[in-house]
């Protein structure tokens, strides 16, 4: 069986967005007990990831590490059509995920006590993401 669901989060700018509580929900009401969940964010400025749930200070301490990394406005980008944020976010979505396959397990998904499921918006201002997430299982 294979089900698929598109969710639509709205961002306010820069920073972690949770999908978790979306995601269980959607694997739930699948009536799928065993399989895989797929989660892809079709997008060049944004990503997924699986990262700690209890302490937000973990996610504000990625984006810290990430600025140092890429910084806005770099001067050996070229590209930037839409601001100094805008290749850096690209760069950005490279070195993290645009997708993540999560197991099923009793109709859950099989996620450690302390991960969650984020969504990481790249850009500087507020956006519209699409995440598609798809499950396949009995």
């Amino acid at each position: 069986m294979v089900r698929q669901q598109v969710l639509k989060v709205e961002t306010r700018g820069r920073g972690t967005y949770a999908l978790s509580p979306a995601i269980e929900d959607f694997v739930r009401d699948s009536g799928i007990g065993v399989g895989l969940c797929h989660v892809f964010v079709p997008h060049t400025s944004a990503s997924v990831i699986l990262c700690e749930n209890a302490d937000p200070a973990v996610r504000t301490d990625l984006e810290r590490y990430m600025e140092g990394l890429v910084t806005d406005g770099d001067p050996r980008f070229r590209h930037v059509a839409e601001g100094p944020d805008d290749m850096a976010a690209h760069v950005r979505t490279v070195l993290t995920h645009s997708e993540l396959t999560l197991p099923v397990t009793a109709g859950r998904c099989a996620l450690g006590t302390w991960q969650g499921v984020y969504l990481w918006e790249h850009r500087l201002r507020p956006h519209r993401r699409t995440v598609v997430l798809t499950i396949h299982g009995e």
